[in-house]
């Protein structure tokens, strides 16, 4: 009897009523977002997670690769830069300071977004990525922002170390082109490393197009070099490289000279272009992901 008792006042409190409003509460459909912004707090979230993991391993993700391309000026220079050879009227490890600053800042760049989805498909932590409500956009944001944040501390710590080299001299011409190409060219390799991580299936996949592709089309880019001094046909291979532009226009910024072409129009064009080749790029990007290939199922 007090048990029945009880029942009823428990279903009698107005406390414990359901009100209209929570009765007729919809849900969405299965498969539609609940947030219809943009998330925030979770795009933060995954950004500020992968910039400490390499944070967490800075000795192996910024100085070792600083170091390693500290190694290429101290090289070039001792074996090329003796004699007062210039190029574009300046000497030879000035030359070549800006150019390896910008290749270090866009490998890494690579080198970060890479990583993540293949570790989390080998590791079975993908669904890390892919269960928290992200939208493809904001899962692609906050990945390429973090590796874009590991090529600006690569980039910084290679400035600071060339800077005391001795010789080498980074006046800057047109800062407005040391920030573009340097974020447009570590925007588009961050993108190139996000699409090859989803479609790698072991780290051989990522290393293959790191070894083969990414450090070829870098290192044949006019890094060490001026394009004029080449034949016909290997500049004609040149100018079709996008690594050719984010490079020359990246030494633009310090030199104030560049063998893109020779007006200050010239350089401004591959800025539009390579913003260009970065939107598209993004798109891809974005469609890949939002598909689902290799990621999901």
């Amino acid at each position: 009897m007090d048990d029945q008792t009880n029942s009823t006042e428990l279903q009698s409190s107005p406390g414990l009523v359901a009100s209209p409003a929570a009765s007729t509460r919809t849900f969405p459909a299965k498969g539609e977002p609940l947030i219809h912004q943009v998330n925030w707090i979770g795009l933060r979230t995954l950004y500020m997670k992968e910039v400490r993991r390499f944070f967490k391993v800075q000795t192996q993700t910024i100085w070792a690769p600083a170091i390693t391309t500290l190694l290429f000026l101290v090289i070039f220079t001792l074996a090329l830069g003796r004699g007062g050879k210039e190029v574009l009227g300046v000497n030879f490890a000035t030359f070549v300071a800006p150019g390896l600053i910008v290749m270090g800042m866009m490998q890494n760049a690579f080198a970060n977004s890479s990583f993540s989805f293949l570790a989390g498909k080998i590791q079975g932590t993908i669904i890390d990525f892919l269960m928290p409500p992200l939208s493809e956009g904001e899962l692609m944001l906050a990945m390429v922002g973090a590796a874009v944040t590991r090529a600006l501390l690569v980039g910084l710590a290679l400035a600071l170390a060339m800077a005391l080299w001795p010789g080498v001299d980074l006046s800057v011409a047109h800062p407005w082109a040391v920030v573009w190409f340097g974020l447009v060219g570590s925007v588009f390799l961050a993108l190139l490393g996000l699409l090859s991580s989803v479609w790698a299936e072991k780290f051989d996949h990522n290393a293959a197009i790191t070894n083969f592709i990414i450090a070829p089309l870098s290192l044949l880019s006019g890094t060490f070099y001026v394009i004029d001094n080449l034949a016909p046909a290997f500049q004609a291979i040149s100018r079709v490289n996008p690594f050719f532009y984010v490079i020359s226009g990246f030494r633009f910024g310090f030199l104030g000279a560049s063998d893109i072409g020779d007006t200050n129009m010239a350089v401004l064009h591959s800025a539009l272009g390579m913003l260009a080749v970065d939107v598209v790029l993004a798109f891809i990007v974005y469609k890949v992901l939002r598909s689902g290939w290799k990621l999901k199922g």
